[in-house]
């Protein structure tokens, strides 16, 4: 392996994994496709969906961003998030990961020349280049006018719109 193969293998997997990432905030343009969907349960109870790529974060905001926007909407004031799902691996941000690896062998062996024993150690290192995996976020609210409750899963729309669109 000449100098120049392990950068430019390096410089290829970065490149391929960039290709995939968070597409721009919008609706689900098709099945399997980035962005949002939404599905009313009742007059004031909603099933919000944010499909994406890469680490769950970026994606459960776009899916509390979509249910701040379909609050406001809608005529209500807050939402609370009721259930909560999120789809993916824990290290679905992808990237080049290292690893490596270490083995330890013996052996006997006997032939016609007499018999001999042997070992030896290995060391291995690899690296692998998988590119962000998909990562869906999905949200069942239920809205209301008033003051926000004081619970830890209620949002004020209007103050997640303006912290989450920045």
């Amino acid at each position: 392996m000449n100098r120049l193969t392990l950068p430019l293998i390096a410089a290829a997997g970065l490149m391929l994994s960039a290709c995939a990432s968070l597409a721009p905030y919008g609706p689900q343009m098709g099945p399997g496709g980035q962005g949002y969907a939404e599905q009313r349960i009742e007059s004031n109870r909603f099933r919000v969906t944010y499909n994406g790529v890469g680490a769950s974060g970026p994606v459960m905001d776009m899916a509390l961003l979509r249910a701040a926007e379909l609050t406001a909407a809608q005529g209500y004031d807050w939402f609370e998030v009721t259930q909560r799902w999120t789809d993916g691996r824990p290290d679905s941000a992808g990237g080049m990961r290292p690893s490596i690896g270490v083995g330890y062998g013996s052996g006997r062996s006997s032939g016609r020349y007499g018999s001999y024993s042997s070992s030896g150690v290995g060391v291995g290192v690899g690296l692998n280049f998988s590119g962000p995996s998909p990562t869906s976020t999905t949200l069942e609210v239920v809205m209301g006018n008033g003051p926000r409750p004081d619970r830890p899963n209620a949002y004020d729309a209007r103050g997640v719109q303006d912290s989450l669109r920045r």
